[in-house]
């Protein structure tokens, strides 16, 4: 079956996807015009003065010939505003004593505890060369290295793409692997000991740790007809170390009164293995495109989720579309996670009271404004509401637990600015 220009619009457009989840650049960039940009800056803002992030992103492939691409990106994150730190909500006053040791902060009665330390800078460079090697086959290597002031990663990668039936499927698989180093302020803490009032010495198990991970990536690509595509992936990860949260602690609450005596530190397996199924299929009608997806996750500390994703493209005009974009989330809590422990009693292998290990479901309402040009250079905005709610009131929430919400709910708000030229 030969592709006509519709056929190849969207399989350009799946093929966009393929490519960015093997790291591999895409083709078809003019011989008399090499360098093919991206540029985009994101602001990100939680509710109650809670993380703000602004990120700018610039990526660029150059055509070098002979279906030969090297490709490379840049991205800076820099983070502020407060972070939920683990502890549960009481009746009372509460004082946490810093990572560092040097100080402490306060959170006020019945509200969740927040870390108002998170600050962080973190720069990321990624490189990447793609080539043939026949007809029907290309490869990609490449490499990458981020950095902040607690946490580096030094990663490498490679990718395999094969064509069939006419170009109509597209088989690809990818691997790579990182290693990271985890270096918190303060040192690595002692695992489920207790804090410490602020001057005295922290319970610290070494200064730093490190964490490997091996990622597998496995796909199917196919036109199913002149209006229709589909692609098909199964990912795993494996990573071994240090999977802990520094940061993260949890209350130690009375069996009757659930008020806190005491704050000990989090534990997490040593391990873990995630794996993941995703569908997308993209329709063309006559101007506009459907794009919908699904991805199930599962890993073996017993978090499963299910993600929807359904985007629109309207053009509107010649050179003007909207895209309103729906995404919906469901996960499941790790075995391990609990909101609190009770005093006195036996502790668990491991545990952790962050959100982000909790069940709970998120929805995420946006829409994007693209004008493109006949030069292919295009200018596109986004915005994007996000809401998490969780379980407020768990059914084992102790004494005064009772009265205080349990989850922190979360909404934020998500403006990015991108503009791509060649």
């Amino acid at each position: 079956m030969q592709l006509n220009e519709s056929n190849k619009a969207i399989r350009g457009a799946l093929t966009a996807a393929t490519c960015s989840l093997l790291g591999l650049p895409q083709a078809g960039v003019a011989a008399d015009n090499p360098w093919s940009v991206d540029t985009t800056i994101l602001y990100y803002q939680e509710n109650d003065g809670r993380v703000q992030a602004l990120e700018p992103v610039i990526s660029a492939t150059r055509d070098m010939g002979g279906d030969r691409f090297f490709n490379t990106k840049l991205v800076v994150d820099v983070l502020t505003g407060a972070s939920p730190n683990g502890a549960a909500p009481s009746d009372q006053v509460q004082t946490f004593t810093r990572p560092s040791g040097s100080g402490d902060y306060t959170t006020s009665a019945g509200n969740i505890p927040l870390d108002d330390t998170f600050r962080d800078t973190r720069g990321a460079l990624s490189a990447g060369w793609q080539q043939p090697i026949s007809h029907d086959t290309r490869i990609n290597l490449g490499g990458n290295v981020s950095a902040e002031h607690d946490y580096a990663s030094l990663g490498v990668n490679g990718a395999i793409a094969r064509d069939f039936n006419d170009k109509n499927t597209t088989l690809s698989a990818g691997l790579a692997l990182s290693e990271d180093v985890i270096n918190p302020e303060g040192g690595i803490p002692t695992e489920f000991a207790a804090m410490v009032p602020a001057g005295d010495t922290l319970p610290r198990a070494s200064s730093d740790d490190t964490k490997s991970l091996i990622d597998l990536l496995v796909g199917v690509t196919q036109v199913i007809n002149r209006r229709t595509l589909m692609q098909f992936n199964y990912s795993m990860t494996q990573s071994d170390g240090y999977h802990t949260d520094p940061y993260k602690i949890l209350s130690v609450v009375d069996g009757v009164t659930g008020r806190p005596n005491q704050y000990v530190y989090e534990k997490r397996p040593d391990s873990r293995t995630r794996n993941s199924v995703f569908w997308q299929t993209k329709y063309h009608l006559t101007r506009d495109v459907i794009d919908f997806s699904y991805r199930y996750f599962w890993d073996d500390w017993d978090i499963s989720s299910h993600t929807v994703d359904l985007r629109y493209r309207w053009q509107f005009r010649d050179q003007h579309y909207l895209e309103p974009h729906v995404r919906y989330y469901q996960q499941s809590a790790a075995d391990f996670y609990r909101h609190s422990l009770v005093s006195g009693a036996a502790l668990p292998d491991y545990a952790s009271a962050d959100y982000r290990l909790a069940e709970f479901t998120g929805m995420t309402l946006g829409l994007k404004y693209g004008i493109t040009r006949h030069n292919d250079d295009e200018l596109s905005m986004r915005f994007e509401v996000y809401q998490q709610p969780g379980e407020t009131h768990p059914s084992d929430a102790i004494g005064v637990q009772r009265d205080y919400n349990m989850y922190p709910d979360l909404t934020a708000y998500i403006v990015q600015f991108s503009y791509a030229f060649r």
